[in-house]
């Protein structure tokens, strides 16, 4: 199996996290300890929980970790949704990038549960 280094799906999470942080830069002052903490926190955490599903070793406990990275995918959507209703951004763009990292998510679990 490829270390995370070399996943697509880590390498575009990756990225994925730089627009974010990006987008994120230009809500208001008054979010910096709400909104835009929450959303970075729940970005960082897709490629992060991808690398150390990677590291632990059996494709169990990978899945475990994937689904951890899933739901941190399903939060940050929350609340993209939420900046978006409160005009901080525009999510078309941000939501087609993150709906790609979750069909590539959910092909890498399959893959993983196949080879239990």
């Amino acid at each position: 199996m490829a270390t995370h280094k070399e996943l697509d799906v880590w390498k575009d999470s990756v990225e994925f996290v730089t627009k974010i942080y990006l987008l994120t830069s230009d809500f208001p002052d008054s979010e910096r300890f709400g909104l835009v903490s929450q959303i970075r926190r729940s970005a960082v955490s897709i490629p992060s929980n991808i690398a150390e599903g990677a590291s632990r070793g059996s494709n169990k406990e990978y899945v475990r970790f994937i689904n951890i990275s899933l739901g941190s995918l399903a939060e940050l959507e929350t609340q993209i949704i939420i900046a978006n209703k409160l005009e901080y951004l525009s999510a078309t763009n941000i939501i087609d990038d993150l709906e790609k990292i979750q069909a590539m998510l959910c092909k890498l679990r399959n893959y993983l549960k196949s080879k239990y």
